[in-house]
């Protein structure tokens, strides 16, 4: 008797040439970029978690959501952020969050997540360049720029 298993496929299509994606070289552009694709009718109803996936040049190749939660929280599933990042090849990412309230400070909880997710990122050779914490109003937290990575 022959035992079926699934076949798994994994694919990434990136349809854009390397020079025409856009370039992140602050904290600022990676904010700026977020914000004009987040969606402003759920920044204030809602916590959101992506991912800015980075070439090793980094040209942003996407951004993905993660999750999305309640108002004061959402559960990140740290193995479905590195397939993502896995799959796509990629070699850097900027994580991104929203804090509805428009607290900017990082919670504990944001910080061990960070922690947490940048050891990973260290055994897989996947640079973690930021963490930005956004808010309704347009203002922007990086963890980069405070020294938190």
């Amino acid at each position: 008797m022959k035992t079926k298993v699934n076949e798994i496929a994994v694919s990434y299509s990136g349809s854009l040439k390397p020079n025409a994606l856009p370039k992140i070289s602050c904290s600022k552009s990676a904010a700026d970029l977020a914000f004009s694709q987040w969606d402003k009718n759920h920044m204030e109803l809602h916590e959101t978690f992506k991912i800015m996936l980075l070439s090793n040049a980094n040209r942003v190749k996407g951004i993905y959501e993660i999750s999305s939660g309640g108002i004061t929280g959402t559960l990140v599933d740290i193995r479905i952020l590195f397939a993502v990042l896995l799959k796509s090849l990629t070699t850097a990412v900027i994580l991104l969050h929203n804090h509805p309230s428009g607290t900017l400070r990082p919670s504990e909880a944001d910080k061990r997540l960070t922690t947490k997710i940048k050891a990973a990122g260290e055994l897989l050779d996947i640079k973690i360049l930021d963490h930005l914490i956004l808010t309704p109003d347009g203002e922007y937290y990086s963890f980069a720029d405070n020294g938190m990575i």
